[in-house]
């Protein structure tokens, strides 16, 4: 530690200014699919977690959807108590090295940083995935010899982050869980579709591994109502929990979305990591390389895709986006990383038709004195649909009594049980494509209630 540094400095949110974790130059980055931040070293996580004031209302801590105990784990983080620190992550949080990666910190704790209105918030991010990282480095594990059995089993289908959250939850409990997957790995999107450089795969393999260690069993490459009947598994467990997440494309009933030149998002960045990672899914390669690629939509699925498609050498990639830069649903620092990897936006342009040489637009903020035109027309080899995902029920719902919206979104009590008293759901499929953090809360809440079910309280 620096001579100048000392711990419990009232004025350290002054004289320890918001840094950030390093990234790698972007001309280096943008050749593969590695992550782009730099490991933290522990000076800088302890002075980063001391600018904390330590409010008496933590904000940080109730706009996360999680409600982590952020100002006490940044308290041990700062008197260099990093197992005590990951302990409490998990304690609220089964995923902290992911949502450490992957959530909107600049939309959630960050934003709600006392120090957000001007000093520069606490890296809180930053910190819960370095500390997350070294629990798994060290094989940090909970202690659970105290946990009796409750004689009870749950089937859990979808590994993504609802489902790993009510499993991890469950099991703690002393719960059986099995968890149920059609893919060959854990994770959900998080594993096939968000890309390396954001979320490197072998961190979901590590957190595999650490849910099998407290006992938590999975079944990949199984998918239910073909390789096992949902009949069956009412039959084996005592509750069922869904956690399938949404993804069936929104196309926007856009002209010429069928043509051969046009690529679904989650299409593309499946089949993508797929290649990379050879999970011999029947999925297709899209290879980009010298291609003029246009990118439509503003959320965090474009900034994945116009980031991959600058990995994979595309002669040129544009983002446009519908409204201006500041209504873009995405998060802030993944539109820089984009940028200062050469991705070029632009903003105000509705796409009204897709041809096979481009995209033709118009303007959302035409003007007569500043444009000539009201239409706009862009060339391109290749446009990439990011428009979002939507619910997709699967064929078992009414054989197993599972009622839908509408929009196909599973009906559920505020409790997350729905229309079948023995099965429950949670994430993407009931509230719609959200957060990867809002998924987990649900899964976890969702786990409270079957646990209530079952007779016993989570403390």
């Amino acid at each position: 530690m620096s001579e100048s540094f000392k711990i419990g400095d009232t004025l350290s949110f002054l004289n320890n200014p918001r840094n950030l974790a390093n990234k790698r130059q972007a001309d280096a980055r943008s050749g593969d699919f590695n992550e782009i931040y730099f490991k933290s070293d522990e000076e800088n996580l302890i002075k980063q977690a001391d600018r904390c004031l330590d409010c008496g209302n933590p904000y940080c801590e109730w706009k996360c959807p999680l409600h982590n105990f952020i100002p006490n784990w940044l308290d041990m983080v700062t008197h260099g108590q990093f197992e005590q620190a990951a302990s409490l992550m998990h304690a609220t949080n089964p995923l902290p090295e992911i949502c450490g990666r992957v959530c909107p910190q600049d939309r959630l704790c960050e934003q709600a940083c006392t120090l957000n209105t001007g000093l520069g918030a606490v890296t809180i991010g930053a910190i819960e995935k370095n500390i997350a990282d070294q629990a798994i480095a060290h094989n940090w594990r909970p202690d659970l010899s105290a946990v009796k059995s409750l004689n009870k089993s749950v089937a859990v289908i979808g590994a993504g982050p609802a489902g790993l959250g009510c499993a991890e939850l469950l099991t703690r409990n002393g719960v059986k869980v099995v968890v149920y997957d059609k893919y060959p790995e854990i994770g959900g999107l998080l594993t096939f579709g968000i890309p390396g450089f954001k979320l490197e795969k072998s961190i979901l393999i590590k957190r595999r591994e650490f849910l099998q260690d407290i006992g938590v069993e999975f079944k990949l490459n199984t998918e239910i109502g073909i390789d096992i009947s949902i009949k069956q598994l009412q039959q084996d467990y005592d509750s069922l929990f869904l956690g399938m997440g949404t993804y069936k494309a929104v196309d926007g009933n856009l002209a010429g979305k069928d043509l051969p030149n046009v690529i679904q998002s989650l299409d593309y960045l499946i089949g993508n990591i797929n290649q990379q990672k050879s999970y011999q899914m029947d999925k297709c390669y899209y290879d980009l390389k010298g291609k003029e690629v246009i990118v439509l939509g503003g959320g965090d699925t474009a900034m994945d895709c116009v980031r991959s498609a600058i990995r994979q050498q595309a002669a040129s990639v544009k983002c446009v986006y519908r409204k201006n830069e500041a209504a873009m649903p995405g998060s802030k620092t993944e539109v820089q990383n984009a940028k200062e990897e050469g991705v070029q936006f632009i903003f105000n342009l509705q796409p009204t038709e897709i041809t096979p040489e481009g995209v033709a637009f118009e303007r959302t903020d035409f003007d007569e004195l500043k444009h000539k035109d009201k239409t706009v027309f862009l060339n391109s080899d290749k446009v990439v649909l990011a428009f979002g995902f939507r619910a997709n029920p699967a064929q078992w719902f009414d054989e197993a009594a599972i009622k839908t919206t509408d929009n196909g979104l599973i009906q559920t009590k505020q409790t997350l049980q729905t229309t079948n008293k023995k099965i429950y759901a949670g994430g993407d499929m009931v509230s719609g494509a959200d957060l990867v953090v809002t998924a987990i809360a649900q899964g976890r809440e969702a786990a409270k209630n079957i646990l209530s079910d079952f007779g016993l309280v989570d403390d």
